[in-house]
């Protein structure tokens, strides 16, 4: 075998190599973009490029799997659902008040879970990986929930964000007492 052969294969065995590589990159970016759905586009749009943003959900979901997420045991359930309950039926009187409350209480509820609580970007990423159809309600709650500080907000947005956050808890709440049920 002479030199030039030995390149010619050396250069297809690289070109090879590098096809499996990006075909594999775009097979993982598919799976993530399947999985994490609007977060996926979300992210892309955030980071700039598919790359960045397949790593960055690559790494939450590496991370969220090493928490120790947990449901709820039945007297947790219950006590969630009747604070909620509550958080609820003071809306009518004190829509403000109303929605601090659900925010209080969906940060509890992730503790309880097994989420870290300490900041609203970290916990919304966690979320992510699990419940990645709810986080968008999340962050739109919580968004209009913060946008209060110096200003009233309408009786509209108080409403759009009870239901953001609503949309959360049932998915952290209801959905583990589905499973109890079935199992």
């Amino acid at each position: 075998m002479n030199a030039g052969m030995i390149v010619a294969l050396v250069v297809v065995a690289g070109l090879v190599l590098a096809g499996l590589w990006l075909w594999n990159r775009q097979r993982e970016q598919a799976a993530l973009r399947e999985h994490f759905g609007p977060e996926y586009d979300r992210t892309v749009q955030e980071l700039g490029n598919p790359s960045q943003a397949a790593d960055e959900l690559a790494a939450r979901r590496r991370r969220v799997e090493k928490l120790d997420i947990r449901p709820l045991t039945r007297e947790e359930f219950d006590r969630f659902s009747l604070r909620w309950r509550d958080a609820q039926a003071h809306f009518v009187d004190d829509p403000k008040d109303a929605i601090g409350q659900a925010d209080t209480l969906i940060t509890q509820l992730m503790g309880v879970r097994g989420y870290p609580v300490a900041d609203f970007e970290q916990r919304a990423a966690d979320i992510s990986v699990d419940h990645p159809h709810v986080v968008e309600h999340y962050r739109a709650a919580h968004a209009t929930h913060s946008s209060w500080g110096a200003r009233e907000g309408t009786t509209e947005e108080f409403r759009q964000a009870m239901v953001h956050y609503r949309a959360l808890f049932d998915e952290l709440l209801v959905r583990e007492e589905a499973r109890d049920q079935v199992a």
